[in-house]
């Protein structure tokens, strides 16, 4: 499996899932899959089948989770030696040329992306397009509503 990167906070957020998974979900589903048995015949048993469906899904979540933690690269941007340059886990804030509006994102990792929250993944192509730029630095990529335009007006290391 290829590593997985991550800002701290992204991994702490998956170790939390998995703790939670771990100690609580899978005795809520141990107790409900008992509680449908006790409904009867397993084969037209609908909450049987739900919450086995459920347990399936939990299960699953967390060998993903597991997988994930033991590949992963934990990056944290304010141990980087960089200045003025957009790095994987900084937060930039950009004005777009054609509309003069400012947006603010952090670069993260694909688990940790929110856009509601301002948090890209490195893989997206604004991302690509910035990464390695410098403060003031103008760049282009090409988004679903065309060729964009952005200047960089800040970079943070939080």
């Amino acid at each position: 499996m290829e590593r997985v990167i991550m800002t701290i906070k992204g991994n702490a957020a998956l170790r939390d899932e998995l703790r939670l998974l771990k100690s609580e979900e899978r005795g809520k589903i141990i107790k409900a899959i008992a509680q449908a048995r006790e409904f009867g015949d397993l084969k037209e048993n609908s909450e049987y089948h739900a919450a086995k469906e459920k347990q399936s899904f939990i299960e699953g979540r967390i060998n993903e989770i597991e997988s994930k933690l033991s590949n992963a690269e934990i990056i944290d941007v304010r141990s980087l030696d960089v200045k003025d340059k957009v790095v994987f886990g900084s937060t930039i804030e950009l004005e777009n040329s054609s509309t003069k509006t400012i947006v603010k994102y952090q670069i993260v990792g694909e688990d940790e992306a929110s856009i509601e929250d301002g948090m890209i993944s490195y893989k997206a192509p604004i991302a690509r397009a910035m990464i390695g730029k410098d403060l003031n630095d103008i760049f282009e990529f090409d988004s679903l509503k065309g060729q964009e335009i952005y200047k960089i007006l800040k970079i943070e290391y939080i």
